[in-house]
């Protein structure tokens, strides 16, 4: 088969729907001749595919708003809106613990969300159980009924090709090969789409975070255990089995030696130096409550022991940067997750050392989306599906006028 695929009437009207829709779910009301500016359409085209987007509810008409007595010729140009909410989509982060669902409508707009662990015990039925019960506590706080929801995409601690293929090569990566897609099509008639957790951190911090208009861009979740998503292009970058991006690499870098995160490390490091006898804060918290949060609020108020370990945590994310940086030369950045709120003090230190590990630095930043950044990713690659297709999905019964 060809590498192309030929423009055919078909394709170019799916197309076109998706280029207006995309427009007008940044936008208010817009005009035909917005429409044409925005995406390249004719003015013969951008009426078409506005009044068949309108016919099938994904858009909708406004009236004339000329003020009163003003003198203008000729009739007021026509002004279309998003009918925000024909329906809705959730964003689901599955991870090993836990999983958090987001509802939203047409314009990425959060209308309900819900969240609940995982029993440590709970198997894949039992686990795909509890996805399907907070994906619908999600929609009963956004009052949107099952029938609305035009697609759903799930992020998971495991790789994910291009298919929506669970790579379970590991046994931790079979956790999350538990057949979502068809069970939730089976039960309630959703289109689900899987995918990695960075990748669609990357996808989230890049619509919603500091990489807004960045084109090439690697994500790191750094929280509990390492990941990254690639953005190249502003396109992501799967690998042949879904598997790039993936940092089992750092096994072999000098001063890093796994794939811990920031969290998982700031609270070892700490209980090991409170065992130790060392003088410090650390020590009036529990060692069972001792939180990554707790070495970081040490360390701003000058606790020369949580000092340390933010430094010795500043060097090992610099070498992990610089691996990055070396091998994928992106000019951003991001350090993701919800560890990401708390570890500003760390960034200086980053940067500073980041030059002694690869001769191309990238500018590094935080993410402000901290523990919903995959969530936002999700969202934002459901709603991608709906433009994508919105003339073969069919508005769900409960749809809003």
């Amino acid at each position: 088969m060809p590498d192309w695929i030929p423009a055919t009437p078909g394709l170019l009207r799916r197309v076109s729907a998706g280029a207006v829709l995309d427009f007008m779910r940044a936008s208010q009301a817009v005009t035909v001749t917005e429409v044409m500016a925005a995406t390249g359409l004719t003015r013969a085209t951008g009426i078409a595919v506005c009044e068949d987007l309108m016919e099938r509810g994904w858009i909708r008409e406004l009236e004339s708003n000329r003020a009163a007595g003003t003198a203008q010729k000729g009739r007021p140009a026509r002004r279309f809106e998003l009918n925000d909410r024909a329906g809705v989509v959730l964003g689901l982060d599955i991870g090993y613990a836990k999983v958090s669902v987001v509802v939203s409508d047409l314009r990425g707009t959060a209308l309900g969300r819900a969240g609940r662990p995982f029993a440590a015990s709970v198997g894949g039925a039992g686990r795909l159980a509890v996805i399907e019960d907070v994906a619908l506590a999600a929609l009963a706080e956004a009052e949107a009924d099952p029938n609305e929801v035009l697609a759903a995409c799930a992020g998971v601690a495991a790789p994910v090709d291009r298919h929506g293929n669970v790579l379970a090569t590991q046994e931790f990566w079979g956790l999350f090969d538990i057949g979502l897609k068809t069970a939730l099509q089976e039960r309630r008639g959703w289109t689900v789409l899987l995918e990695n957790d960075a990748n669609l951190a990357a996808l989230g911090e890049r619509w919603r975070g500091t990489a807004a208009g960045v084109d090439d861009v690697v994500v790191i979740l750094a929280s509990e255990r390492l990941g990254s998503g690639v953005l190249e292009g502003g396109r992501l970058v799967h690998g042949s089995r879904g598997s790039a991006g993936e940092l089992a690499y750092l096994d072999l870098v000098e001063g890093v030696g796994d794939t811990f995160g920031i969290a998982h490390l700031a609270r070892s490091w700490a209980a090991e130096a409170v065992a130790g006898g060392e003088p410090t804060a650390l020590r009036s918290i529990p060692a069972s409550g001792l939180a990554a949060e707790d070495v970081f609020a040490a360390a701003a108020g000058g606790d020369s022991v949580a000092g340390r370990i933010l430094d010795r945590l500043a060097d090992r994310m610099a070498r992990v940067i610089g691996t990055v940086a070396t091998m994928l030369n992106p000019e951003l950045v991001v350090i993701g997750g919800g560890v990401a709120n708390s570890a500003g003090r760390m960034l200086p230190d980053i940067r500073k050392r980041l030059a002694q590990f690869t001769a191309t630095p990238p500018r590094v930043e935080l993410s402000p989306l901290g523990d919903a950044i995959v969530a936002a990713g999700a969202v934002r690659c459901a709603l991608d599906y709906v433009e994508k297709n919105s003339l073969d999905l069919e508005i769900g019964a409960r749809a809003r006028p």
